[in-house]
């Protein structure tokens, strides 16, 4: 990874102790993390303004947007890779994310190494 500047992940999960928990996990990855968004909204936002290198987001997200309404909304302006980390794992929310064109699907709980494989895996995509 290029030393010189960080990149930077977006984490928007509306749970504080797993949003710190990945902001833990990217810190040990060498990113810089933005995290502690909680609402869709708030996430379109802070997307547009800080322009991230990747996004973590949960699906089910506080406040009248989910995390793939969102997702939709920031593809409008920017093709930023999304790895979905969600509980939701039924069909009908898989295809939904799927017109976002995310990266990866993780399916809750996850641990260091889930987060660190999938960040491997697409790092050409996300770099």
């Amino acid at each position: 990874m290029d030393t010189k500047q960080k990149k930077t992940v977006m984490i928007v999960e509306d749970d504080l102790i797993l949003n710190l928990l990945y902001e833990s996990y990217l810190e040990k990855l060498g990113y810089d993390a933005e995290g502690e968004l909680v609402y869709g909204k708030t996430a379109i936002e802070v997307a547009k303004k800080i322009d991230p290198d990747l996004i973590l987001m949960d699906i089910s997200l506080e406040g009248d947007i989910d995390g793939i309404t969102a997702m939709k909304e920031i593809r409008k302006f920017s093709d930023v890779p999304v790895i979905y980390i969600t509980g939701n794992s039924d069909p009908h929310h898989v295809q939904r994310a799927k017109e976002t064109g995310y990266l990866d699907y993780l399916v809750k709980p996850i641990e260091f190494n889930d987060l660190k494989e999938s960040i491997e895996r697409n790092y050409k995509k996300i770099h």
